[in-house]
């Protein structure tokens, strides 16, 4: 199985890409930061050996090297599994973010994964299977403090896995969007988890893979996950 993983030097990614590295599974990682990269690469590799790893480092908010990254990994193989969890978040009021703030997370929130995910599909298509996961966000679902563009970007991204879960119904190919809570990330810097107040990387991990699992002839359209005591 070949999965592609966006954004998978850190955090979510990351976890993800732990949890897809079973025996004899491709796994593409890719991330715009060459050294993080690597050093994940090595890690994962180093505690499974059974599993092949690929890394491709590319700035998502650049269409063409999405479109190129596309194609490295499609040279590789038609994938059964694109997760497109990269994203950026800067907090702010529509009103008064900085300048430039919605267009730049619209170019890695929705924009990265629409540019890859259509260089992919018509592949996909031909083998008439595989799953596309988007990782959106509980701010894809309703208006927050601070929330400004990132709320907007994710709106969009949940807008584009409802219309291409529907599009691609008669395909074969499924469509999972997920919706994370908080999850205690690099983003948190030094917030003190000690009292697991938010969730973990592994718990939205868990459930993509879970997802993964069903029959055939069923989908997960929607994977809504929050921390326990609920959103902060």
């Amino acid at each position: 199985m070949i999965v592609i993983i966006t954004g998978a030097s850190r955090g979510i990614g990351k976890a993800i890409a732990k949890k897809f590295s079973t025996p004899n599974n491709i796994i593409i990682l890719t991330s715009k930061s060459e050294e993080k990269l690597i050093a994940t690469k090595k890690e994962l590799a180093a505690s499974h050996e059974s599993t092949i790893f690929h890394s491709f480092v590319a700035d998502l908010s650049n269409k063409n090297e999405v479109i190129q990254l596309a194609k490295n990994c499609l040279s590789i193989g038609v994938p059964d599994i694109v997760i497109n969890n990269a994203g950026t978040y800067t907090p702010g009021n529509c009103y008064n973010e900085n300048d430039g703030a919605l267009e730049s997370m619209m170019n890695i929130n929705l924009y990265a994964a629409y540019h890859l995910t259509r260089a992919l599909l018509p592949k996909m298509i031909e083998k008439n299977s595989g799953h596309v996961f988007n990782i959106c966000s509980i701010a894809s679902l309703k208006a927050y403090e601070g929330g400004g563009s990132y709320s907007i970007s994710k709106f969009a991204l949940n807008g584009f896995s409802q219309n291409l879960r529907h599009e691609l119904k008669s395909t074969g190919i499924k469509v999972t969007a997920v919706f994370p809570g908080a999850v205690h990330t690099e983003s948190w810097g030094d917030f003190d988890n000690s009292n697991q107040r938010i969730m973990e990387a592994d718990d939205i991990a868990v459930m993509i893979y879970a997802a993964t699992q069903v029959s055939k002839q069923a989908v997960v359209e929607e994977i809504v996950i929050r921390p326990q005591l609920g959103d902060l």
